[in-house]
């Protein structure tokens, strides 16, 4: 039987801890044991590398059997869309977009260069954050309108 996971609307303080800690576990090991930031979009697009694409293919491996995992432990990893599917592909690419301009995508500044006061990533991250919030003020509260 797996275990059912609150909707991400709900304030859910354990999972979001546990979650937040193996984030922060994964992010510290990538750069104790390699010395790399865990930037994902930096790591998907450095797939082409050929020198650096072993620990890259490896990082995305582990990302992806991750819903694996969790579901051999009983833990239900998924989710609804509740938005049109035909937008997908355009919000990658404007997400896609916005990692380019800013040398970097949420898990690099968000994370791992937030954690080390990085001028640059406090920056970025306020940026995507402001962005965030504006773009659910209009999806939401006033898309909701009509």
């Amino acid at each position: 039987m797996l275990l059912p996971i609150p909707p991400a609307t709900s304030f859910t303080p354990v999972f979001s801890l546990f979650g937040g800690a193996l984030i922060g576990l994964g992010a510290a090991t990538l750069w104790v044991g390699n010395g790399r930031v865990a930037g994902v979009s930096g790591v998907l697009g450095g797939l082409i590398d050929p020198k650096e694409r072993d620990w890259k293919l490896a990082f995305v491996a582990g990302m992806l059997l991750t819903g694996l995992i969790a579901r051999v432990l009983g833990i239900d990893p998924s989710f609804e869309l509740s938005g049109p599917r035909l937008l997908l592909v355009p919000a990658g690419l404007l997400v896609g977009l916005g990692a380019a301009l800013a040398g970097g995508c949420g898990s690099g500044h968000g994370i791992c260069g937030l954690s080390r006061l990085s001028p640059r990533s406090i920056a970025a991250t306020a940026t995507f954050m402001g962005v965030a919030f504006v773009a659910v003020f209009l999806t939401r509260v006033i898309g909701g309108m009509f």
